[in-house]
């Protein structure tokens, strides 16, 4: 059902790896509110809706982000926003002096593949979308960062410091582009019920990094120590927030980034 108070019925988004986790629910809020939304991913997904497009898309690629944003503006003439929330993460530590150079220290391929997905993609896509944005003199980005790239994160370094660059664009972008009436504003979950991206490969690689065993690491998703509202955070409360800031009711919030995290922080 449409939400009238929301407003967002018939405005044109681009939602960059949009088919699972927080991407996927993201996509479906912005469908429920009656939005068009392209979803640029390398994997099509599960969702079926007459607004959905899915456009393959390798983010990293130039050319590729170029086809998709001329694809989009041929087809619906405008671009009402962005949300660039495609990435990935490979937890590793900086040395390990258990086994150097072994399969948990950073390599230096999983420092470029990390900032080609997570940083270099938000640039390529940005600045395609934000010429047709200057030519409309209106528009949003939205870049999902991480409460992560606000803390560190043990064993995440790389991860952390791409976030960490997210937000270093979202201010530095607000600041340029307000001007052309274009608002840049970041979204920062924590601690998130599961997404289905949390593999075993990945939760191994977590423990190891911080000394725990797989069972801890999940126990941990649990734990709410650190957390004032007691409780994980689900990607329907992600969603909503990036649908909000997508609309013209955030229109005067611009060049922050905003934690949906129930209130965690170190202590």
């Amino acid at each position: 059902m449409n939400n009238s108070w929301i407003n967002i019925s018939g405005k044109v988004y681009v939602v960059t790896g949009g088919s699972s986790g927080i991407g996927k629910a993201i996509v479906t809020e912005l469908l429920n509110n009656g939005a068009i939304v392209y979803n640029a991913d390398l994997n099509q997904g599960d969702q079926q809706n007459d607004n959905l497009h899915f456009v393959e898309t390798n983010v990293t690629d130039a050319e590729a982000v170029n086809r998709l944003v001329l694809k989009v503006v041929d087809e619906q003439g405008k671009i009402d926003g962005l949300v660039n929330n495609a990435g990935i993460n490979l937890p590793r530590l900086l040395a390990d002096a258990k086994d150097p150079h072994g399969k948990y220290e950073f390599a230096e391929s999983d420092f470029v593949k990390m900032f080609a997905v997570n940083v270099k993609s938000v640039f390529l896509v940005s600045q395609a979308v934000t010429h047709q944005f200057e030519k409309q003199q209106y528009g949003v980005i939205v870049n999902m960062s991480s409460e992560a790239g606000l803390e560190g994160s043990q064993g995440q370094s790389v991860y952390s410091a791409t976030k960490g660059a997210i937000n270093g664009f979202t201010r530095s972008w607000a600041k340029e582009l307000g001007e052309h009436n274009i608002r840049v504003v970041g979204v920062a979950p924590g601690i998130m019920e599961a997404t289905g991206l949390r593999t075993r490969s990945y939760e191994e690689a977590l423990a190891y990094t911080r000394h725990k065993t797989v069972d801890d690491i999940r126990a941990g998703y649990k734990s709410t120590s650190t957390t004032p509202l007691g409780r994980s955070g689900k990607l329907s409360e992600v969603a909503d927030a990036v649908n909000y800031l997508l609309s013209e009711r955030a229109s005067y919030i611009t060049g922050v980034t905003i934690n949906v995290a129930g209130g965690k922080s170190r202590g």
